[in-house]
């Protein structure tokens, strides 16, 4: 197993030192679901909210917390991302699957501002519907694909999704 390296020899916390670390194109993708009763979905689909449309304001929200993950995220480096995608799409009457893609050029990964992009998307989208549907589930929220660096290219060969 991996040291882990947001700690010293003696177990305090720490932020990695990146410095000497080349500058690299990064990538990564996540994924989540929200599971709601089909009559949500629905309405989602059809934009009947008085909140307003429901995906849209989830993305704009996701692609907020995306650039604000080394706020939340207490031994994340701020980082100038280039771009953040969210990506709707329906698995069954009942599921939104939520996929975030960050890019930078920079000296560590946004994995972490990958992984914020999608729960903020979809706590927005429970936030918004939440008046009609107490029951909905989120997750699971995991790492599709990371590229960059020295550890290299990831894709999940085995996905789990929210039906299973």
């Amino acid at each position: 197993m991996a040291d882990l390296t947001h700690f010293d020899e003696s177990g305090a916390s720490r932020m990695v030192d990146v410095g000497a670390k080349p500058v690299t194109s990064r990538l990564a993708r996540v994924e989540g679901y929200v599971t709601m009763q089909p009559e949500t979905l629905s309405r989602i689909k059809e934009r009947d909210f008085k909140k307003g449309d429901v995906l849209e304001v989830a993305r704009l929200a996701g692609i907020m917390g995306a650039k604000q993950t080394g706020n939340l995220i207490p031994l994340c480096h701020p980082l100038p991302i280039d771009s953040v995608t969210i990506d709707f799409d329906f698995p069954d009457e009942q599921t939104i699957r939520i996929e975030a893609a960050v890019k930078t050029e920079g000296k560590t990964g946004v994995e972490m501002e990958a992984f914020t992009a999608v729960s903020v998307t979809a706590l927005t989208i429970y936030d918004m519907c939440k008046a009609i549907d107490r029951e909905m589930v989120l997750g699971p929220i995991q790492l599709v694909e990371k590229s960059g660096g020295k550890s290299g290219h990831f894709l999940r060969t085995k996905p789990v999704n929210a039906s299973e």
